[in-house]
This record gives C-alpha cells, structure tokens and sequence, in this order.
C-alpha cells in the first residue's frame, strides 16, 4: 500500500525575514505538552520521513516544515538557500509557533543539512530547546583533522552529482525508482521511495510533467556550502541536551558521515548513538530505531511525563 501524509491539523505559512515563505503543518496532539519540530535533509522533504515521524503523532504535537525552497514551500526569490539564512529561519519558525500556537516543552528533531543548521542556530543564535537531536549531521571536522578530507570530498562528489541530477520526470514512479536502485537509498522502508519522490516533485501542468521542486545546482552549492562552516561544536557550547544520532560506523563500507559523527561525537562530549544497519537516511532506514534511541533520551531527560 502506498504511504500517505495524513491531513495536518493546521496549515500555516510563515514569512522569513527576507521575505521566504515556510509552510508549517501541525501534526498529532494539539493538547501534548511536549512540541517535536522536524526538518529534512538538503533535496529531501519532510513528508517523505514519514514512516520515522508519522507514529509519534499519536503522541505528540508535531509540527513539521520543510527548509526554505524544499517541498511544499514556494521557491524564495533570491533563493537565499545558505546556512546563515537557514539558521534565521529557525528562529523565526521557533518564535511564530510558539506565538501562534502556544508555549510549551518543545524538542528539535533535524536531519542532515537541516540538524547542521539547527547547530549554528543554536551554538551562535540561541538555544531554543528542552532538548535537540540531530540525526547524522554531514559535520565537517576543522582542517587536520583525520575526518576532513573524506568529507570535502564527499561534500565535492555531492555536488557534482546534484548538478548533473535528472531534474524533469513523466512520473513521480521514476524518481522511485531511482532512488530504489540505489545503494545508499535501497534500504528505505516500505512505500517510501515513492512517497518521497512524490514529495519532492511538482506537477507542472503547462508542460505535463513533473520536476524537482529543489534545483539541482542550488542542492550542489549547499553541499559545498557545508565545508568552511567552522562547526564542530562540542555538546557544552548549546545550552541544553543534545543528542547525536549517527548512521552506522562498524559497517563493512560505512560512509562518510558516519564517520565524521562518530568522531564529533566522542571526542565532542556528546550522547552519541549509532543505528546499527543504517547509513545516513536513518530515520526512513531505520525508523523504529530511530525512534526509540530519541524517546529513551527525551524519557531520561523527564520528558515524557505527564
């Protein structure tokens, strides 16, 4: 059966302060006292981590956005599509919810390129959170260190392949496909590969096809974007818990980012955990997984009562 996104129980969209529009979907239990924000990965959408994120909206409250130019936004004009801008537009999100919608405990849950922009919001804005969890941020190392170069060129081989990415489809089934066959995105659970390419993908009615709503060189440049950030914060320079979610290490050919994490984690004083038997799209990999290793730290933390 394939995977559907239930109906939000609110839709609202929120204008960034250089004019962006970010559409928020509110999820789950309006009456939970414990708020989950949740973000994609660069070229992915939100909708399509569904099977991570869907059973926590029986509950929680979950309001769920993508980053700006992604998914269900409208493209912003200039695009802007960098990490000072996406760290602003964390905080404007953290503060039009919580004014529109109420205060309360509130959690990040960020993946890849979004967790990498909660870390600068959080290290150099503000911490904003009872607790933030970053699943498998592409963390790039200072220079020197033995992790550096296997991310630059990690981050340069992204980039090359985002610029030369298929950008038009017939059929949202054959981006599906694509992602099916390959390596790195075989291991998705059921349904998702073709409910993620549904969630990145535009009708395009004048020409009766389908295009990716992220352009492919704009995903490139990001990619690169991540390299002379200088963010390899260790966990005291938040401001509250954090826990660091990583793809797997101890596989035969683990990847780059799983790497890196490792690393950050244990050298950076982090709660750091693995998921075992998954690379870097963790959360549609390995979503019990995921979800559990979350629920435990936000129980540890007193989260989860009442």
């Amino acid at each position: 059966m394939p995977l559907t996104v239930p109906t939000p129980i609110d839709e609202f969209d929120l204008t960034m302060s250089d004019g962006a529009t970010i559409r928020i979907r509110r999820h789950g239990q309006a009456d939970s006292s414990l708020r989950i924000f949740l973000s994609n990965g660069n070229g992915f959408a939100i909708d399509g981590y569904l099977p991570f994120w869907g059973p926590l909206g029986e509950r929680f409250d979950l309001v769920v956005y993508d980053q700006r130019n992604h998914g269900s936004n409208p493209p912003a004009d200039p695009p802007n599509h960098d990490y000072d801008h996406m760290s602003r537009d964390l905080e404007d999100i953290f503060k039009n919810v919580t004014e529109r919608l109420g205060p309360k405990k509130n959690v990040g849950a960020f993946h890849s390129m979004s967790g990498r922009a909660a870390m600068k919001h959080a290290v150099e804005i503000g911490w904003r959170w009872d607790a933030l969890v970053l699943f498998d941020p592409p963390n790039i190392p200072p220079e020197g260190h033995a992790a550096y170069e296997l991310m630059c060129k990690f981050e340069y081989r992204l980039d090359e392949w985002a610029k030369n990415r298929r950008h038009r489809y017939n059929d949202p089934s054959e981006l599906a496909a694509e992602y099916a066959g390959l390596r790195a995105h075989a291991g998705w659970a059921e349904g998702a590969h073709d409910l993620m390419a549904r969630s990145v993908l535009r009708r395009d009615d004048e020409k009766g096809d389908w295009a990716l709503v992220f352009p492919g060189e704009i995903e490139g440049i990001t990619y690169l974007a991540n390299i002379p950030m200088n963010l390899w914060p260790s966990a005291d320079e938040y401001g509250g818990p954090v826990l660091l979610l990583g793809a797997d290490p101890d596989q035969e050919r683990p990847g780059p980012t799983a790497v890196a994490n490792k690393a950050l984690g244990l050298e950076g004083g982090y709660t750091y955990v693995p998921i075992r038997n998954a690379g870097h799209m963790l959360q549609i990999e390995q979503p019990v997984a995921c979800r559990e290793a979350m629920l435990s730290f936000l129980e540890g933390l007193g989260l989860l009562e009442g």
